[in-house]
């Protein structure tokens, strides 16, 4: 394992670089690049970053593949509309449809929360991905996962649709400064929320018989 000042120190650098960075380049760069040319100096320290991870780690983590393919489309949303301010809502345009494939995942059989859960027990060993498809057919445990989807799903499209209305309604500064905090404090909620379910879940459900 990493010492535990590296994973801090690794924590910090990533908050500084999604949330600090953007608005600083922004700042200094609108009075010379204009709104447009400032919006896409401002999108480089997270570009980079993420460029910089998948060099290190030689693969893709979530965040560097909300990054670089937000990016992607809201440059694709600038040039249907010629707004700008599509890149604001870079990574939100992703997360939002991340948060559309959970809510469509509840007509199938197992909601996506159950797949992602099975790929990760599956990674461990195989027979703790036996264990969890058995208990996946209890129907407590499909309840929680099902309730579990609609938490996510119904978040991500809440972080996305917030961000976009803060895009086009507040000063582009502003914008720039709050949106990405905004985004950070809805996943930590998301994320808190998930760790409360499953500890009452582990406590209910997942004790030895």
């Amino acid at each position: 394992m990493q010492p535990d000042w590296r994973t801090r120190l690794s924590l910090v650098a990533d908050l500084a670089v999604n949330l600090l960075l953007p608005w600083l380049v922004y700042d200094h760069t609108v009075a010379g690049w204009g709104e447009r040319g400032a919006l896409l100096w401002s999108a480089l320290p997270p570009t980079l970053w993420s460029l910089w991870e998948l060099y290190r780690h030689r693969r893709l983590d979530a965040m560097s593949v909300l990054v670089l393919a937000g990016i992607a489309l809201s440059l694709l949303a600038m040039l249907g509309d010629g707004d700008s301010r599509w890149l604001l809502v870079r990574e939100s345009l992703v997360t939002g449809a991340v948060g559309m494939v959970f809510l469509l995942s509840l007509l199938w059989r197992q909601p996506l929360l159950a797949r992602l859960a099975l790929a990760a027990a599956a990674r461990q060993s195989p027979q703790q991905r036996d264990e969890l498809q058995a208990r996946l057919a209890l129907p407590a445990l499909q309840n929680v996962l099902r309730g579990m989807t609609v938490l996510w799903g119904g978040g991500l499209l809440a972080e996305c649709a917030a961000r976009i209305w803060l895009a086009f309604h507040w000063p582009v500064a502003r914008a720039v400064a709050v949106g990405p905090w905004l985004s950070y404090g809805i996943m930590a909620v998301l994320a808190a929320a998930t760790w409360l379910w499953r500890h009452r879940l582990r406590q209910q459900l997942l004790q030895p018989a």
